[in-house]
């Protein structure tokens, strides 16, 4: 089957992303090549924005980027297409004093990140990854590193010494029971292994943003390859389908087609990479101002503008069908969510999930819904904290998964696909 045919084919290139993309930074770092090799330009947000910039380009900022395709042709008044997902996801992130000595070993004082599962980081090959401060000379230099391999660990106690575990349950505290071990006393050092990585003394290291990742591979797994499993599908999945479908939309669009991958929404957004903070409605201000419109032409765009909160939703467990509610069944491979909460935990309404809908009809994709049980808590998105400072209507929609918030989670293989092309519809609307 030629790829273009294939209804994996994404989700085999999504592989690769997942495996360079342990941090949102790498996770950023890649979005950029894949938008440099589609032609867009890196706009820099020191510098002075113009009518004549190009058409198609993108800004980051740390964990975040925002991307567009804005063409000089279109009024001022051109509604916007903006759809907004997330590069971060529950993890152990190192502490400034990252290390600890028990036993003979040395251990990773780690805190964690976001609501993770916590027992599905033991027994795991693990990595790390991240960012560091470095001093050069006078100067502080930001950069990438990424120590792969199976460098790290966290053991589970043998059953034999916690008889009652399968019986009582297994219970963490994070302080005491997730340390990763890290080397024998005496060894080199994490901080010794990371400025390595980044070629300097570690008095030359001076602040990190470190995190650790399962090493192994994502994959397609199942007798037909049905399934996608691997490391922080919540949310480089949506990020990565994004960016691909903004880099496909054609040169001369309707409307102004934007994709902003936020930072920080596992931990509830505030942060100037994150959904609260001014990120998106700055560049869009800006952007906008380049192209000669005003205030008051802002308003009338953003009033005539969607936006799709790309995220991922739930897919009814087959082992805990009671904890899903009976009349909103969700399938893997059953294409995108269209996600309903009440107390606006999500922010669709019968308004906003039309020009979604109306997309997914167009791209040929079906389209599934979700709501909570109404005896269970609900989660949240970007959806209505970006609804709410743009004032923009939205619509929260994303790829069905299993085990979301572990350390390797399951989806489906079609599913990438199906919203890509529907995200794709979604960003080009007709004239």
């Amino acid at each position: 089957m030629a790829e273009g045919l294939d209804p994996r084919a994404t989700a085999r290139r999504l592989l690769g992303h997942l495996d360079a993309s342990p941090t949102p930074y790498h996770a950023v770092d890649r979005a950029a090549e894949l938008l440099g090799a589609a032609g867009f330009v890196e706009r820099d947000e020191w510098a002075a924005w113009t009518a004549g910039d190009a058409a198609r380009w993108f800004v980051r900022r740390g964990g975040a980027l925002v991307a567009a395709v804005w063409p000089s042709a279109l009024p001022p008044e051109a509604p916007l297409r903006i759809v907004g997902a997330h590069t971060d996801s529950p993890n152990l992130r190192l502490k400034p004093r990252p290390q600890s000595s028990s036993a003979g070993w040395q251990r990773l004082a780690v805190e964690v990140y976001g609501g993770a599962l916590l027992n599905s980081w033991l027994d795991r090959d693990l990595g790390l990854a991240g960012r560091v401060s470095v001093r050069r000379g006078d100067e502080a230099e930001v950069i990438l590193v990424h120590l792969d391999g199976a460098i790290a660990r966290i053991p589970q106690l043998a059953i034999h010494l916690d008889r009652e575990v399968n019986q009582a349950g297994l219970v963490l505290n994070p302080q005491q029971h997730l340390l990763p071990l890290w080397a024998p006393d005496g060894e080199t050092g994490v901080l010794e292994a990371v400025a390595a990585a980044a070629a300097c003394a570690v008095d030359d290291l001076m602040a990190w943003d470190l995190m650790l990742h399962d090493v192994q591979p994502a994959a397609l797994t199942g007798p037909g390859d049905e399934l996608l499993v691997g490391g922080r599908l919540d949310n480089l999945v949506s990020s990565f389908v994004a960016v691909e479908a903004l880099a496909e939309t054609p040169e001369d669009p309707a409307a102004v087609g934007v994709v902003c991958l936020f930072d920080h929404e596992e931990v509830g957004s505030v942060s100037r990479t994150g959904a609260a903070g001014e990120l998106l409605p700055g560049v869009i201000e800006r952007a906008h101002r380049s192209r000669g419109g005003d205030p008051d032409g802002l308003a009338r765009a953003l009033s005539r503008s969607a936006c799709v909160s790309a995220d991922m939703a739930h897919a009814t467990h087959p082992n805990y069908a009671e904890r899903h509610d009976p009349g909103h069944a969700v399938d893997l491979n059953g294409g995108p969510v269209v996600k309903v909460n009440a107390s606006q935990r999500y922010a669709s309404d019968a308004d906003s999930a039309v020009p979604f809908l109306e997309a997914a009809e167009r791209a040929g994709v079906p389209v599934q819904r979700f709501v909570s049980r109404s005896d269970l808590p609900c989660g949240s998105t970007i959806g209505p904290v970006t609804a709410a400072r743009l004032g923009v209507s939205t619509v929260d929609v994303g790829v069905p998964q299993l085990a979301m918030h572990s350390a390797r989670e399951t989806g489906g293989a079609l599913d990438p696909d199906l919203f890509r092309r529907s995200l794709g519809s979604f960003l080009a609307p007709s004239g």
